[in-house]
Parts: C-alpha cells; structure tokens; sequence
C-alpha cells in the first residue's frame, strides 16, 4: 500500500487549514483565581489590556477589559465551531441567545448573513486555578448559504458520541465525533445551512485520544476528494503510517486510505479535520468570510448600518453569575440546562 502522508508543517498559531475550513484556534490558558468580576485575581500590570495575546504569566486577557475573552464582535460568511475541553465560555449574541458551557461542550454557530455576540472566559474558581482549553474552528459557508439565518445551537458533552476501542495489546482509544460518523456513532446534526449538513461533503470533526503504547487505524473517507489533516498537538511523539512525528504538527493524508496511528511513549491527542473543498474564492477580512472584496465591502457597509440586528446587552463583554450553571437561551426564550 502507497503513503498515505502526503505532506507535514510544524503546527503554527492559529493552525493552519484547508478548505473547507478557514482556520483552527487551540486556546490554553492557565488562569488564577477568579475575584469577584469574575477575571482574575492578579495585577493586570504589564498587559496591553484590549489587545493582550502575550501569554504572560501563561494565560492572555484577550480583549477583556475585566474578564479574559472577546467582548461584542461582528461575523458574517461561516460558521465558528467551539469545543470547550477545561474551562467555561459565556456566550452572548445579537439574536438575544445567552449561554454558559464548557467541560466537554460544543457550540456551533453559523453567523450567515451576520450575526453580533461575544466570549467571555468566566474565571468562576475563586479558590484554586482556572485552566481554560478550547478549539475554535471555522467552517466555511458557500456561496448560496452566506446571506442563510444566523443559528445558535448547543452540544451538550453528554449529546457527543465518543467511539471507543481497545487495541491487541489492550490499550484504549477514545474518539469524541464532534461532526461525522464513525462505528455506526452519528454526532448531532450540524446546522441546517452547514456544509457539514451535506452527506457528500463529508465533513468530520475528531478528537482522538491515544493511550500510551496504543494503536488505532482512523478509517477512510468517502473518496480522495475529500481533504483531511491530522493536528498532532499533545504526547512526546506518534507514529503516522510508519512516520514518526516528535513535535506538535499538522499532517496531511491521503483521505481514501486507512491510516495508522500510534502514541508512542506518553498519552497522544489529535485533532483531525476533514471535508470536501468548496472550492470557491474566498475573501477575507478581520470576522468576514466572503467570495469577493465587493461582498466583503457590503460586509462592512451593511454592519456599520444595521449592527447586524444590534446589541441587546447592556455591557459590551457580559458574563452570567458565578452560580449559574451549564445552559442556553435561545432566541426564542427556550431555555435549556445542560445535563448533569
């Protein structure tokens, strides 16, 4: 059987994609205690605070003022798909949707044809650490679905399929199906504009999780037009078909073919990204996705007249009480409180 590597880049941040992603965010940040606003209790001193992505101390205010995190900003053009694995998000959108999740949760949103809302990182701890870990990813929107209804959803850490497996030698792989199915395990239906609602676009989120010495053969996709990258970003290294990859990287592969992997030495996480291309042009700028720079000029056009609906918040960066557990609003005052 040939190689299924097709080609290795040490990772970057953010991680780099391929269509019909647009790009990966791993955010770690290990936070203090939390005061009384629900920021940290510790000096801000030396942060360039509404702009801080330094790292200092090991964690980042983001462009919270008070709360680590990202106050009101626009998105039009895709979807953003945010898995919160330590750590809690509150969330809040110009639909009026509000929500606190983390610890295992999925929030997928489509902004469409544009949508407001903010990430707030509560430090809800008061008497230890508040380690945060979460991926964002971006997912294209074509062109038909770029003006689609904004849509918030949750995903509930017990609502993700996890695909377990033990290994000849009695090592386990735990696989959580964030999109795409796998051992007859099918994930929760993504939105209904999501390219990842398309059968044939054959889209899979993954997080594959390797016991030390374990293997696992991640099976093929649908045909090789579909694309598909490996993010190799926790262990001391991993065998990839016969490769042995000793730093964090992303690793295209041939998608029609099985691919073995192997943690070798210490516990392996990846990441695995797949879908078929959209494969039309696509035009960037700041939190707009578009085909054109005239539609990215409407963008902003439209943003600056409309605000995309408004901001029904009265703080630019809202954060729920500390006692208030995992849940969502929804826009149309459906509350729903995350399973136990």
């Amino acid at each position: 059987m040939s190689n299924p590597i097709l080609g290795i880049a040490p990772l970057e941040f953010p991680w780099q994609t391929k269509d019909p992603f647009l790009v990966c965010v791993h955010h770690v940040d290990n936070y203090p205690q939390g005061n009384d606003r629900l920021g940290p209790a510790a000096s801000l001193a030396g942060r360039n605070i509404g702009q801080d992505f330094a790292g200092k101390d090991g964690w980042r205010m983001y462009h919270g003022q008070a709360v680590p995190g990202f106050p009101q900003h626009p998105h039009r053009g895709f979807e953003t798909v945010t898995f919160v694995r330590e750590g809690y998000i509150d969330h809040s959108d110009s639909l009026g949707a509000v929500a606190r999740f983390g610890r295992g949760d999925v929030q997928w949103l489509t902004a469409g044809a544009g949508i407001v809302h903010s990430e707030m990182f509560p430090l809800l701890e008061r008497e230890k650490a508040n380690r945060l870990e979460l991926f964002q990813i971006w997912l294209n929107l074509p062109a038909k679905s770029k003006f689609a209804p904004p849509y918030f959803t949750m995903f509930w850490d017990s609502d993700m399929p996890r695909y377990r497996e033990t290994d000849a030698n009695g090592r386990h792989v735990e696989v959580t199906l964030l999109a795409g199915s796998l051992g007859g395990l099918q994930p929760p239906t993504p939105p209904p504009d999501s390219w990842a609602a398309r059968a044939d676009a054959d889209v899979a989120i993954w997080s594959i999780k390797l016991e030390p010495d374990a293997a696992w053969t991640i099976p093929p996709a649908r045909d090789a037009a579909v694309g598909r990258r490996l993010y190799f970003f926790s262990g001391q290294k991993v065998d990839i078909a016969g490769r042995i990859v000793a730093q964090p990287s992303a690793v295209d592969v041939a998608s029609d073919k099985p691919v073995r992997v192997a943690a070798l030495d210490s516990p392996v996480e990846i990441l695995v990204l797949q879908g078929r291309p959209i494969a039309e042009p696509v035009a960037q700028y700041g939190p707009f996705v578009m085909n054109s720079r005239a539609e990215l000029e409407q963008a902003f056009n439209d943003y600056r007249r409309t605000q995309f609906g408004g901001w029904p918040f009265r703080e630019n960066e809202p954060v729920h009480p500390r006692d208030r557990g995992r849940f969502a609003r929804h826009a149309d005052g459906r509350v729903e409180e995350a399973p136990a």
